[in-house]
């Protein structure tokens, strides 16, 4: 039986902005987002799928949860960051459970290994689910991109992975809508539900990444 994994080194913020401003930023119904029409892009397509997925009422829930494989995921009304960018990228086709188990087991000592997690091998429920094994597999796979604190430099599909307070790792996907500030909205989970929000520069960007397989 798995030991629970607090927090699974994913993501959950114990507080970053002031509440009334977190409200204000974000959009918890699908009806008043934007999709693009007929988009030809894959990054437009992310976009896409991942205000289509946006659900305030996703429970964040971090413990350990045994799942199938290959496309194995945690129960619909649960989740955490990473589940997000899991399931946006499961809508065109693509299963990271699948492409990061792979990838890990060829390659298992370039992966982090916190001494928490307690790994000698992969882990198919898991390893995924955990940002900074995302992190190392866009790096390889993908394109890493600059960390810059300009906005406007965070283009449409990208993925930004962020710490906060220091020790909580994060992770986003930009999407094509902006906020009233003209800050690319992000669809997130920080632990209230898969929302779209303006929360770029909200914590310390520790990646920026761009995945097509």
């Amino acid at each position: 039986m798995k030991l629970f994994i607090p927090l699974l080194l994913i993501c959950f913020s114990l507080g970053c902005k002031k509440s009334e401003t977190i409200a204000e930023n974000i959009t918890e119904s699908k009806s008043t987002t934007q999709l693009i029409e007929n988009p030809t892009d894959f990054y437009e397509k992310l976009s896409n799928a991942a205000i289509s997925i946006i659900d305030p009422e996703v429970v964040y829930t971090p413990a350990y949860v045994g799942i199938k494989y290959p496309n194995g995921d945690v129960p619909a009304k649960t989740g955490v960051c990473t589940d997000v960018v899991i399931r946006a990228y499961r809508k065109l086709g693509i299963d990271l459970q699948k492409e990061v188990h792979e990838d890990m087991k060829a390659n298992f000592s370039i992966y982090p290994n916190l001494e928490k997690w307690g790994l000698k091998t992969t882990d198919k429920n898991i390893d995924h689910r955990r940002v900074p094994n995302l992190e190392v597999f866009f790096s390889r796979k993908g394109e890493s991109l600059p960390i810059i604190q300009n906005p406007k430099d965070y283009k449409t599909g990208d993925l930004v992975t962020w710490m906060i307070g220091d020790k909580l790792p994060h992770i986003g996907i930009v999407t094509h809508l902006k906020s009233e500030n003209g800050n690319p909205m992000i669809v997130h989970n920080v632990g209230r539900g898969q929302v779209l929000e303006d929360c770029l520069l909200s914590w310390k960007i520790v990646g920026h990444f761009r995945y097509n397989k």
